[in-house]
């Protein structure tokens, strides 16, 4: 007869999952540190400062202190020390009227591992007299099997006398260093947390004792909105209707829409998103929109430069990493690249959208890497897109209604002068008139020629530039997806083949993969050089090494000229010579040249050479690019500069004519020998220099 028995188990966690979870969710020194700042504002903090002691050297030490509510026992028992939950109650508000961001202590967790050591000070506002101090030895806990074999005794100090509230963490002996880079974003971190752009004199305002935090502060302070050619202020009410206005830089409504025109996607359908509003200032920065500014052009370029990008807020809180350096969580570049005419850019722009108020229809992810996506975030996402989408449309036909403007009124001008003269030939002797008619009909049949002529060149840009938007859309969306996935699928295959084909691995797999692996590289030259290319930055005038230019563009070309075995050589004369002009104009002369070698050398079976030469004479650098393929053949050497001209089945035959006209705009020369130094074409130019 069989009897059974009972016992009691639970699952029990090894201590390793702390150190686990302390380091997979821990994204960076930066977020790890604003998670413990968080606590303080939701403690209803009015002042919080981060003190740092000695964080470039190991074994340094981190200390956040606050004036808020504090805890006491009961606090860091059942709250602070328990995790996975959070006591605090969504959409409850503080005291000061604030949305506490709170999440279930992992991100407080991460912090807290980051030294050998965690420190907590606690001083409840509802007991002065007493004040909580508890040590976290991460020690013990690598020593441990299970995580509740530790014991954390907590000391409880009274006094007669009244401690401040508020809450002092120490995280002291990092177990790594912390650089000026990591200090810099930090303090960027902190002072973009508690949205600086709001003038709510109660917000909260943490202060990271630093110099790098002193200077940043002071940039943010300056804003610069008021300089931006556009305002754009949108928002959904509590309904899901949307709304927009755009104001110039003087704060004039010029342009205004409701919800219908907004929602024209959607079928004028509401959002299904929480009450929010988005501000984007759009800044045309060039000289003529700066004439009448009192800052300059420069200046708003370093502002943008920290804080431009759209940021996100929620109940007054920054969320990360929308807004971050190279995230475009709009996609307002990919949409500039596909059409760039009116469109601002995370370069030329900076908008804030506060979101208050979700009732936990938003959730962080728990690596704290943005909100889990779902579609109460693309709602949010697809509105502020489509109010970026009303406000180009709108530009782009303000400046559609000017240019007609100006052809019509060109056009009258034209025609009024040619009245005016046939009106003054009528008023001469019959045989001045005659001689005039004649020449002035000659004169009209050669306008007549060259305004055909430009038409036909004009059409020519055209089609390159619709070929550049769409390279510069591809690149956009292969660079951070296409290249990635397949680099990564290939990585994974090589990886499978070595492991479990050893034997046959170099025999039969080793060459394809190699080859397929060149390609890709190819591949991302043609997305990196691209974008590169049309960088706004690389537009504006300033001191350009020139040297310094060819160095880098043969960078980003390398994988490309080793995937068709081309063997670049560089003879420089040392020496950093400059000009003042733009990036964009050096790199158009230097990589049409090579565009033209690579092109020259696409049918060569004998080894493929590109020199690029550099020599300098008085104040005049002279460079010369020479391959050693067939020469200029099948074309009149002095067609080449024509544009359109090409022997190239493929080419467009404008390379060579970008080359003239950017080297004749910096008031130099260029000349070609059909056989060079290495035998085949060489390209030589000469434009004056400033210095070396």
């Amino acid at each position: 007869m069989a009897v059974a028995n009972e016992i009691q188990a639970q699952i029990r966690f090894s201590t390793q999952i702390i150190k686990r979870l302390g380091e997979e969710l821990n994204p960076s020194i930066e977020q790890s540190i604003l998670e413990l700042v968080k606590n303080s504002y939701d403690a209803d903090a009015k002042k919080c400062n981060i003190i740092l002691e000695n964080v470039t050297d190991v074994g340094g030490s981190i200390k956040i202190e606050d004036d808020g509510s504090g805890m006491d026992k009961d606090n860091i028992v059942d709250g602070w020390l328990v995790l996975g939950e959070s006591k605090k109650v969504s959409g409850k508000r503080t005291e000061l009227n604030r949305i506490p961001a709170g999440n279930k202590g992992l991100g407080r967790l991460a912090a807290l591992r980051m030294g050998r050591q965690a420190i907590l000070e606690s001083v409840s506002e509802k007991d002065t007299k007493s004040r909580f101090e508890l040590t976290i030895d991460w020690e013990q806990y690598d020593n441990a099997k299970f995580v509740d074999d530790v014991l954390l005794p907590i000391k409880i100090i009274k006094s007669s006398k009244s401690f401040d509230a508020g809450t002092t963490i120490c995280i002291k002996d990092l177990s790594s260093k912390i650089g000026e880079r990591e200090i810099k974003k930090l303090a960027k971190g902190l002072i973009l947390l508690s949205d600086p752009f709001d003038d709510d004199p109660n917000s909260f305002k943490p202060h990271l004792i630093s110099e790098e935090f002193k200077e940043i502060e002071k940039l943010v302070s300056r804003r610069y909105f008021d300089d931006a050619e556009y305002h754009l202020k949108a928002g959904v009410d509590e309904k899901g209707m949307g709304f927009a206005a755009i104001c110039d830089y003087k704060g004039n409504e010029l342009f205004k829409t409701d919800h219908l025109t907004l929602s024209r996607k959607r079928k004028g359908n509401k959002y299904e998103c929480p009450a929010l509003s988005f501000d984007l200032w759009a800044f045309i920065l060039n000289e003529i929109s700066f004439s009448t500014r009192h800052t300059s052009i420069a200046e708003v370029k370093v502002w943008l430069s920290e804080f431009g990008g759209v940021h996100l807020y929620e109940n007054g809180l920054r969320v990360n990493p929308y807004g971050n350096p190279g995230n475009d969580w709009l996609d307002m570049n990919l949409s500039r690249a596909k059409s760039p005419e009116e469109r601002p850019s995370t370069n030329t722009s900076i908008g804030i959208v506060r979101v208050r108020e979700s009732k936990g229809l938003l959730s962080q992810k728990t690596d704290r890497s943005g909100f889990i996506e779902s579609d109460v975030f693309y709602e949010i996402k697809g509105f502020c897109q489509d109010a970026l989408e009303w406000m180009a449309r709108e530009r782009m036909e303000l400046a559609e209604t000017k240019r007609r403007a100006e052809r019509k009124r060109t056009s009258e001008d034209s025609n009024g002068t040619k009245d005016q003269i046939l009106k003054e030939i009528s008023k001469l002797s019959a045989f001045r008139k005659k001689a005039m008619q004649t020449a002035f009909i000659k004169y009209e049949k050669a306008k007549e020629n060259e305004v055909k002529s430009l038409k036909k060149e004009i059409q020519l840009y055209r089609t390159l530039s619709t070929a550049g938007i769409t390279a510069a859309t591809f690149s956009h969306e292969s660079r951070g997806n296409s290249i990635k996935t397949i680099k990564l699928s290939l990585n994974n295959i090589n990886r499978r083949l070595i492991k479990y084909f050893k034997e046959y691995y170099e025999q039969y797999f080793q060459k394809p993969i190699s080859s397929i692996s060149r390609s890709i590289n190819s591949l991302a030259v043609l997305s990196n050089a691209t974008l590169s290319l049309i960088e706004h930055e690389k537009r504006r005038l300033i001191k350009v090494d020139i040297h310094e230019t060819i160095e880098e563009i043969l960078v980003i070309f390398k994988p490309f000229f080793d995937g068709r075995d081309i063997d670049i050589r560089k003879d420089l004369q040392k020496g950093q010579p400059y000009v003042r002009s733009s990036i964009a104009a050096i790199e158009s002369i230097i990589t049409n040249l090579l565009n033209n070698s690579i092109s020259a050398l696409e049918n060569s079976t004998k080894e493929r050479v590109i020199l690029i030469k550099t020599r300098i004479q008085e104040e005049v650098l002279i460079i010369s690019v020479s391959d050693n393929g067939p020469g200029i053949t099948g074309i009149n050497i002095k067609d080449i500069w024509l544009p359109g001209e090409t022997t190239n089945p493929n080419g467009t035959g404008l390379g060579l004519t970008i080359v003239r006209d950017s080297v004749f705009d910096l008031g130099g020369k260029v000349q070609a020998n059909t056989k060079g130094e290495l035998g085949g074409a060489e390209i030589i130019i000469e434009i004056p220099i400033l210095g070396i």
